[in-house]
């Protein structure tokens, strides 16, 4: 038996159709197993709030050892992960090919689908969930849906609050009447002597950049255009990940299968596929084909798959940019976000900005504790900030006015997160993503 493992992690396709993957007493026996384990081991302590929760259950139990830890009592660690996937990735020596086969994400996820189907899911986030319904209803209504979700509205957040267990103070999106998709139908002109031309590829949307933030998605398919790569906007449904956070395992399988079904015509006729969002590069790219591992369709989705940001920087190395970036004005706090981390890709966002002339980069890497809808809700949303406050900490210390995170939503998490602290974002620009500020220095 090896100490640790040296070699890269694998991980295993996810059995949720097996009946003993949801049976209660082997589920019990598997996190008993896995948190003796990290017990043993605590490398992972200060990565997020599961994590502390675990080890002080055990210390302060009777023997200081799991065996006197009522099972009863494991809820609050599951609930605290993210699946975010970091402990995973870069920091547990046993993830598989190691003998000890710890996947805690992926226990948690097991775990999560297992109380699904014994006590469905809560109202409130079943009905957050539901981002394309909710960004088709908003999008017809923005002022009104903005107004009503605006931080600064004592009226209608107490309500949310009381409805939806949804934080008062939590930054929630804001919609637009125009979609990513139809704002796409006035695509740019692709440059015929750029460096990338014979390029084609289809940018996924993503519920957030379609409904959220068009923005996200106008600043690539320029940039693209720019460059010579011929974009065509698809965006059938969300990838899912939502579903995924509650376990529903199931839900995120008919999305997998029905959108992959969708885009691989696409792939067939030699275009690239393209995430905005790193959380939906991340399903395409790994989760789908641990769910459906047998899916020909998914397979081949997952191989064509970029991020936005690793799409723009393999042009870069490959063909070479297009000339005309001009440097910002001021520096750049870039957060790499935890699921571009779990994409094994390297530092890309930071990467892509680099190579904007005479722009001062500073990297943020470590979890902003946003968690995805985890990070606005009532009971997680102070525990989020209290996670994420080291990311606002360095962020606040580089004092750039441009602070962006290839996760948006995470990018207004730490802005609160600065406030907290007592510092002004007043200055801060407008910028979620990094593509939108690489349009900036372009003059798109």
């Amino acid at each position: 038996m090896s100490e640790g493992s040296l070699e890269a992690p694998v991980r295993h396709p996810i059995p949720w159709q097996d009946p003993e993957f949801l049976d209660a007493e082997k589920l019990d026996a598997e996190l008993r197993r896995q948190f003796d384990i990290c017990h043993g081991c605590r490398r992972c302590f200060n990565l997020c709030d599961s994590f502390p929760r675990l080890f002080d259950l055990i210390d302060e139990a009777e023997t200081g050892e799991l065996d006197s830890v009522n099972s009863g009592d494991f809820k609050p660690v599951i609930d605290a992960c993210t699946l975010c996937d970091i402990c995973f990735l870069t920091k547990c020596p046993y993830v598989p090919p190691h003998e000890f086969n710890i996947d805690f994400p992926h226990l948690m996820l097991r775990a999560r689908a297992a109380e699904l189907q014994k006590t469905g899911v809560p109202f409130g986030v079943k009905q957050l969930t539901q981002t394309d319904r909710n960004g088709k209803l908003a999008g017809a209504v923005p002022r009104l849906a903005n107004w009503a979700s605006g931080c600064g509205n004592h009226l209608t957040r107490p309500v949310m609050e009381g409805v939806l267990d949804v934080h008062r103070d939590a930054v929630l999106p804001k919609f637009h009447s125009d979609t990513f998709a139809d704002l796409a139908r006035q695509a740019p002109a692709v440059a015929a002597d750029a460096p990338a031309v014979g390029r084609k590829a289809i940018l996924y949307a993503t519920c957030f950049a379609n409904y959220n933030n068009p923005e996200i998605g106008s600043a690539a398919q320029a940039i693209l255009a720019k460059n010579g790569v011929e974009t065509e906007v698809v965006y059938p449904r969300c990838c899912g990940m939502p579903q995924l956070e509650q376990g529903d395992i199931a839900a995120v399988a008919q999305a997998a299968k029905s959108t992959a079904t969708d885009l691989v015509p696409w792939i067939e006729k030699g275009y690239d596929v393209i995430a905005l969002v790193p959380s939906c590069a991340l399903m395409l790219k790994f989760e789908w084909p641990l769910i459906l591992p047998d899916d020909d369709n998914v397979k081949a989705l997952s191989g064509a798959t970029s991020d936005i940001t690793e799409y723009i920087v393999d042009i870069a190395k490959n063909e070479g940019l297009a000339e005309g970036l001009r440097a910002l004005d001021g520096g750049v706090t870039v957060h790499i976000a935890c699921h571009s981390r779990a994409q094994n890709m390297g530092q890309k966002g930071a990467e892509m900005l680099r190579l904007i002339p005479d722009t001062e980069v500073t990297v943020i890497e470590r979890c902003s504790g946003h968690g995805g809808s985890w990070g606005i809700m009532k009971d997680t949303f102070e525990v989020g900030l209290k996670v994420g406050k080291p990311v606002a900490r360095q962020a606040a210390k580089a004092a750039n006015p441009h602070l962006v995170s290839e996760c948006p939503l995470a990018r207004d998490h730490i802005l609160q997160g600065i406030e907290r602290l007592g510092d002004s974002v007043d200055g801060v620009s407008s910028a979620q993503h990094p593509v939108q500020l690489l349009a900036r220095a372009y003059g798109l």
